[in-house]
């Protein structure tokens, strides 16, 4: 039996490994010529699959590297376990793009066109199943054939819009806004529909109020655990960091994930609405870029691998067939009618003219990545056989295929797509060349995070080519990684903006860029940092303890007092290395002096000297030169050192004590403080208001 299983694992790690390399190659074919590189690893598959070069004889294969399993399940069940786990990651991706914030706050418009399309394509699709396969309406065949019609790829649409500086267009922002609408309804659909097949047992008839029970049924699970898990975020968020760094947490939310997955599949559900109910979840936590960025590694490595299973599961003599092709051919051409008029239709009806309207719908045309998880699903489950599997992957190829051509048509024909005249401005593009891909896709990271922190909407729309969109109020960006250059497009008044953004991202990133020269327009920064309104957290102020205080400095000088600090700082029982910091808080000073206004100085830095955040507060009442802001003494000293690595709230301490500095009459206090628990009790005092 021993021997048996390493024989059986031998021939995966040989599969997979051919898998790994014939993805790529044939991934980075496809987007050689144009098209999406989803499309080259599920052709990589067929070709290498058991339907065609997988059974060829090979030293030591002598059934080939892939041979055919069975009828239902053309892969080993150990390499068909991999694709499972890679669509719960793909699933569990999605979800972790999608704005909830966004979702809710564009739900009109988007959400009367997103269900519109989705309605409509699931009926034309349903139909068509009906008449194709003479059946009825309530077969499992027809409802999944109907699902399989609403899945969208927007992130191949996102593509061509970014390239031809439409996506803050009115047409690119509706079809955005609308296809998170298309991600959740078609995910509830699924819940539905797979509740009913689970009950159903094959397709076993039923009556009409029982299949409205059990639908109702699927749908209350789905709901349940969905409002749960949302309202449940922020505590399932601290308990997955309770696991470690980011790299620990991601792999705890993607526990959760598959926890998830495995209570649906308990349920008669698909395992990946689980793992995009806990994307989904966590996509307004604060948790959520960290995990984007972390589970992408696992994505690139994972997702392919699936998209090849996919290909291996398509019999090429089916998709050769006359009557497939007969039966796809007019399914894909329903299913394209069945989005341009589900969408296009509302669309036609909120204020855009014919045009605008069809381009709305081109837009959604695209299936992809969900399109070939559910039609993974239904083979597996039995629900469809190898014919009408090969007819949705014709539909979800040719559909794919054609909609960027189409959409860059419509796009390139000049006039507005709305009735009446918006007022917009010229969209421009900023392109930067970063030389580096890694640094490209860094700084992108950041940039995505700044925003955040200004009040945008993020829309990750497709997380393996690094494409998003950012709203607030009127305000739309389009960012794109392109290898080492980052490709942002928005309207002409907002650009200033987008540079400046740009340009502090790139001068926290590199010190050479500190001179005093790139710097000269940072002193109102400086003065905003004390004189905002800035909040001040009581957690973190409690770093602040009495033997960390001195209410009268010996130093004389800017370099003796910050020693003078440290000293102090050692007392709190966190530096590990005086020297370091010492040598850390310095190196800080000299790219530009921590003095404020008012008296004030905050001497910070990052060093490897200590274990975790601490905090020194000193006094010199009669003041020394600090080189500060406004030219004058300082008098009041605050230090906080934080450790390099791990998480620490440097700057939220710092803001919360230039809160508490603010204002005059709290300065003069611990001015007049004589001793170390006199000036604590000022500080705290300020949390008890």
């Amino acid at each position: 039996m021993e021997q048996n299983i390493t024989e059986v694992m031998t021939h995966l790690v040989f599969q997979i490994a051919v898998i790994i390399f014939a993805v790529r190659i044939f991934g980075n074919l496809a987007e050689k010529v144009g098209i999406p590189s989803v499309l080259g690893e599920l052709v990589a598959g067929i070709i290498i699959g058991p339907y065609a070069l997988g059974t060829i004889p090979l030293p030591g294969f002598a059934d080939g590297l892939f041979p055919l399993n069975s009828a239902s399940l053309a892969v080993t069940p150990e390499l068909y376990s991999f694709s499972i786990l890679a669509s719960i990651i793909l699933l569990f991706s999605s979800g972790i793009e999608t704005d909830l914030k966004l979702f809710l706050k564009y739900s009109v418009t988007g959400g009367i066109i997103g269900f519109g399309g989705v309605a409509v394509s699931f009926l034309l699709g349903n139909i068509t199943a009906m008449i194709m396969l003479k059946t009825n309406f309530m077969d499992v065949r027809s409802l999944f054939l109907g699902i399989m019609s609403t899945a969208t790829s927007v992130g191949i649409t996102a593509r061509i819009l970014s390239d031809k500086k439409k996506m803050d267009s009115p047409e690119g922002v509706t079809i955005l806004a609308a296809a998170v609408f298309d991600d959740v309804l078609g995910i509830v659909l699924l819940a539905v529909v797979m509740g009913i097949v689970s009950a159903l047992s094959g397709g076993a008839a039923v009556s009409g109020g029982k299949i409205g029970l059990i639908a109702f049924k699927a749908f209350s699970i789905w709901l349940v655990f969905t409002a749960l898990s949302i309202i449940f975020s922020k505590q399932i968020a601290r308990f997955v960091r309770l696991f470690g760094g980011s790299s620990d947490f991601t792999i705890a939310s993607f526990g959760i994930a598959l926890v998830l997955a495995g209570i649906f599949e308990k349920h008669g559900l698909a395992m990946i609405i689980g793992a995009y109910t806990t994307g989904l979840a966590l996509s307004s936590t604060e948790i959520a870029p960290v995990i984007q960025e972390k589970i992408h590694g696992i994505y690139k490595f994972f997702v392919p691998i699936f998209f090849a299973v996919m290909g291996m599961s398509v019999n090429i003599r089916e998709l050769a067939n006359p009557a497939v092709l007969i039966f796809g051919f007019v399914y894909t051409a329903l299913a394209i009618i069945a989005k341009i008029i589900g969408c296009g239709g509302p669309a036609f009806l909120l204020g855009f003219n014919l045009k605008g309207a069809i381009r709305i719908g081109a837009g959604m045309i695209p299936r992809g990545e969900v399109a070939l998880i559910i039609a993974g699903i239904g083979l597996t489950a039995k629900v469809i056989d190898q014919e009408l599997f090969s007819v949705i992957i014709l539909m979800t190829l040719v559909t794919t295929l054609a909609a960027p051509p189409l959409l860059n048509v419509l796009l390139g024909i000049k006039g507005r797509g709305t009735r009446k005249e918006i007022k917009s401005s010229e969209s421009q593009q900023f392109i930067w060349d970063f030389k580096d891909e890694e640094i490209a896709t860094l700084i992108l990271d950041m940039f995505i995070e700044e925003l955040r922190k200004e009040g945008f909407y993020i829309q990750m729309l497709n997380i393996a080519e690094g494409v998003a969109q950012a709203r607030k109020g009127d305000v739309s960006l389009a960012v794109a990684a392109e290898g080492s250059k980052l490709n942002i497009q928005t309207a002409m008044e907002d650009m200033g903006f987008v540079k400046g953004e740009i340009y502090e991202v790139v001068l926290r990133l590199n010190n050479s860029l500190c001179s005093l020269e790139a710097l000269k327009n940072t002193n109102a920064l400086k003065q905003g940092l004390i004189n905002s309104e800035n909040r001040v957290e009581p957690a973190i102020i409690k770093v602040i303890s009495k033997d960390v205080i001195s209410s009268e400095l010996k130093s004389t000088n800017k370099e003796d007092v910050l020693e003078e600090l440290v000293w102090l700082l050692e007392k709190s029982g966190k530096v590990i290395d005086h020297k370091a910091v010492l040598a850390d808080i310095k190196a800080r000073e000299n790219i530009m002096s921590t003095g404020l206004e008012n008296g004030i100085a905050l001497p910070h830095a990052k060093s490897d000297g200590v274990k975790e955040i601490c905090v020194a507060f000193g006094i010199k009442k009669e003041g020394l030169d600090f080189n500060s802001l406004d030219k004058k003494p300082a008098k009041i000293f605050v230090m906080i050192v934080s450790p390099k690595s791990g998480e620490s709230p440097q700057m939220q301490v710092m803001s919360s004590v230039t809160g508490i500095l603010q204002k005059t009459e709290l300065r003069d206090k611990l001015l007049a403080a004589n001793g170390a628990d006199e000036i604590l009790s000022v500080i705290e005092s300020v949390n008890k208001k």
